[in-house]
This record gives structure tokens, C-alpha cells and sequence, in this order.
């Protein structure tokens, strides 16, 4: 009797390590198949951020950005993109207890605990008439730019909400080759060591504009293929066409990275062109090109390692975060999927990564969040959309 046993406990012990070796056996030709390729892998943090107080709500989530001290800034649009029935307290006289729209700009620490609020209409300035990123710089400083039907301009504040500059002006009607405003800023993109920022000028022009940050004069610009910019109305994209020599609306984001390329979001042409910090084309890549309507192109972040080996492509069309290999402009894998539980996204907008490597995100249209992404390390890739990244254990 104690044979047989002694036989059985060898037997489920062989077992189990067959299952084992064959399991890794499975995954590593799986990442052979991959040629060996590695990407950052990341799992939804769901209880980030803390609640928010005093029964304070969202409304559409426009812009992430994460200082030196691991602060995350978020800006949202409040009153003006939320029903009446989420903000009955802010009725007169309030309808219940809850709820009310939060202040524009809220920041939080690297818990998610929120540590500061502020902003909208003041003395000096003229708040956007619908705010869009928020960006901080290495001098404590944040910029938020505007899409509004009247926003020509940008703003410059200290990180704890006071007003430091306006460059540009409401009502402006600048147009592409204009010198002294803008049209409709979709984000500003940071380059402190050149004291540069750079303005994808976005919602109504079709350009790139780089500013001094002290003075916010416009120190050059450019356009699709570093072309002089063209505001001629091109009309829906077509995937099926020639690809178009123009930027199309919105231009989204342009940003820098630390070899000297800059890397922008062509929205809806469902394109990532990349040029150097003067404006000269360099290569492009399409991103899901039969994406039509909003396009597949919105956001860009960059990994924290020293040469940013990646780069992290908010989609808010096919909701999904796409993970490229930065300087060969391919994409490794992805993660996300359209949904309201946490890892999913309802138009995901923004997109921006800490110290840690851990990725950001925020939601537009209904979505009205912020989400944080834990960084895992690298691992091989197995799949080219890994859906929704839940924890494989508790966060906390």
C-alpha cells in the first residue's frame, strides 16, 4: 500500500512538471514565434485615484501631465460637459445632495490622494472656453492650451493655480503662417533643456509651432512633411486615398524626445509623423489606417528609461493603448478595450508616464476619468492585443 502511494505521489509529481515544462515550453516559443520581442507590460491600478471630496465629479477628462515629484495634473471641461442629472447639486436651488462639478485642474500625489485644486475664469487671463492638456515644466510651471470656438491663445500658471503669462489672445483668428496667436491648441509639449515649447496648434490651424517659454514669441513652425502649412478644408479622410500632404484637424500632440526628433499625432489621418526639433521630416508610420471618424492617433508618452526605447499611443477610437518600439516606429502590442470597468476606456484622450515607468491616462466624451497603469517590467510579447491589463494581484 505505502508502494502505491509512494508510486501515485511520483506519478502527479511528474505531472505536475510535465504540465509546467510544457506551459513554459508553450510560452516561450510563443515569444520565439515573436521573434523574442519585449515590450513593458502593465496592469490597471482600480483604486487610483482616491475619491474625490465635498461630493466633486468629472466632467470630460482633457489632459494628464506628471511632474519631477511624481504629482499627476489632470484638467477637465466641469459644468459644461456634464448633464444636469450628474450635478443636481449645483442647481439653484439644489435638487439634492449631490452632486457638484469639481474645480478644472486637480492634482493629485503619487497615492492619489488630491492635494490641490483651482482653476478657471480670473483676473488677467481669459480662461479657455473649453480647456484642453495640461502640461508641467521643470521650473514648477503648468500650460494649458484651448480648442474653443474663440481660443487662440495659451496659458501659463504656477503649479498651486496663480497666473503667470497669456500668450496669444482670445478671438484671434490666426490662421497656419500666422506669427502673433493661434487657432484652437489641442496640447503644449515641453523641451526645458532648449527652453522650447512645442504647440500642436491643433483644433484649428494644421501646424506645428515651437515658443520660447519665457517670452511665448514663435520661433518657427511647420506643417505634414515639414510643408508650409495649408489651411485649405481637405475633407473627410479616405483610407483608400493618396496619403494627404497636409496635416488634417486636429493636429494633437508634438513631442520632443531627448534625441532630437519630435514625434506628432496627426489625428485623423491615423499618422505619426516624426521630424527633428527644425522642422525636416524624418519618417511616418500609420496606425490602424481604416480608423475614420475621430481618428486613431491621439496622445503620445514616452517610457522612462534613459534612450525611451518605447513610446505609448493613446487610441480613443478603437480604445486601446498601443505600445511601439520608439526609433523603428513599430508597433509591439497593446492593451485596453472599449468598456467602463477599470482598464477599459471610453474615448481615451491623454496619456502620460512617472518616474516609475507607470503609464496615465484620461477620458473624454463619457468617459470622465483618470487611470493609472502600473509598470510591470518586460516581458515577451505574446499577444498583439492583450485586452483588459486587470491585476494578477492586489495593488495595495
Amino acid at each position: 500500500m505505502k508502494r502505491n502511494v509512494a508510486i501515485g505521489t511520483g506519478l502527479l509529481t511528474l505531472l505536475v512538471a510535465l504540465g509546467l515544462a510544457q506551459s513554459v515550453a508553450q510560452r516561450a516559443a510563443s515569444a520565439q514565434a515573436k521573434g523574442g520581442v519585449q515590450a513593458p507590460r502593465f496592469e490597471v491600478d482600480p483604486m487610483w485615484p482616491k475619491p474625490l471630496p465635498n461630493h466633486w465629479v468629472m466632467g470630460n477628462v482633457i489632459g494628464v501631465g506628471v511632474d519631477a515629484q511624481d504629482h499627476v495634473y489632470i484638467i477637465h471641461r466641469g459644468a459644461g460637459s456634464l448633464e444636469a442629472k450628474e450635478i443636481y447639486a449645483a442647481a439653484n436651488p439644489p435638487q439634492s445632495e449631490c452632486c457638484l462639478p469639481a474645480p478644472p485642474v486637480l492634482e493629485f500625489d503619487a497615492e492619489g490622494n488630491m492635494v490641490r485644486s483651482w482653476g478657471g475664469p480670473g483676473q488677467g487671463y481669459e480662461w479657455p472656453e473649453s480647456n484642453h492638456g495640461i502640461t508641467p515644466d521643470a521650473k514648477g510651471n503648468l500650460w494649458i492650451g484651448g480648442n474653443g470656438g474663440n481660443d487662440g491663445h495659451i496659458l501659463k500658471f504656477t503649479k498651486d493655480g496663480k497666473f503667470v503669462k497669456q500668450f496669444g489672445f482670445a478671438y484671434a483668428s490666426a490662421g497656419s503662417n500666422d506669427m502673433w496667436a493661434f487657432s484652437k491648441v489641442a496640447k503644449i509639449s515641453i523641451d526645458d533643456a532648449a527652453n522650447e515649447a512645442y504647440v500642436a496648434d491643433g483644433y484649428g490651424n494644421k501646424r506645428v509651432a515651437v515658443l520660447d517659454m519665457d517670452t511665448g514669441k514663435i520661433k518657427r513652425y511647420w506643417g505634414a512633411y515639414g510643408n508650409k502649412p495649408d489651411d485649405t478644408n481637405l475633407g473627410n479622410y479616405n483610407p483608400d486615398a493618396p496619403l494627404a500632404k497636409q496635416f488634417r484637424n486636429p493636429v494633437h500632440c508634438a513631442e520632443p524626445s531627448k534625441d532630437g526628433m519630435v514625434y506628432v499625432c496627426d489625428r485623423p489621418n491615423d499618422r505619426i509623423q516624426v521630424f527633428t526639433k527644425d522642422g525636416k521630416f524624418v519618417k511616418e508610420t500609420q496606425v490602424a489606417k481604416n480608423t475614420r471618424g475621430d481618428g486613431s492617433v491621439w496622445d503620445i508618452a514616452f517610457s522612462k528609461d534613459a534612450a525611451q526605447k518605447y513610446f505609448y499611443l493613446a487610441d480613443g477610437a478603437n480604445e486601446k493603448i498601443r505600445v511601439f518600439d520608439r526609433v523603428a516606429l513599430t508597433e509591439l502590442t497593446s492593451f485596453g478595450d472599449g468598456g467602463r470597468q477599470p482598464g477599459q476606456f471610453y474615448a481615451v484622450h491623454s496619456i502620460a508616464t512617472d518616474s516609475k515607468g507607470n503609464v496615465y491616462t484620461t477620458e473624454t466624451y463619457r468617459g470622465q476619468r483618470v487611470q493609472k497603469f502600473v509598470y510591470k517590467g518586460l516581458a515577451p510579447v505574446t499577444k498583439q492585443n492583450q485586452g483588459t491589463v486587470w491585476p494578477t494581484r492586489t495593488t495595495h
